[in-house]
């Protein structure tokens, strides 16, 4: 797949499933489906950000990333 992230994007995504992840798993202030609907947007947006391709992205056409 190619890349369309940009290093910014891919960092913004990181310290957002970061956020994520320490208000449902350590703060405990996300519960029920909640806790499981941020732990998988924190897992998509890991994922997303270590890979370099969103999905949704490709789709709708838009890249950030200035050089691919």
């Amino acid at each position: 797949m190619k890349m369309n992230m940009g290093k910014l994007d891919r960092a913004g995504r990181i310290v957002i499933a970061s956020v994520l992840l320490y208000l449902a798993l350590v703060a405990g202030v996300l519960g029920g489906v909640i806790f499981w609907i941020a732990v998988a947007v924190a897992a998509i947006f890991v994922v997303t950000a270590f890979v370099g391709t969103c999905p949704l992205y490709r789709i709708v056409g838009l890249k950030t990333c200035s050089d691919c």
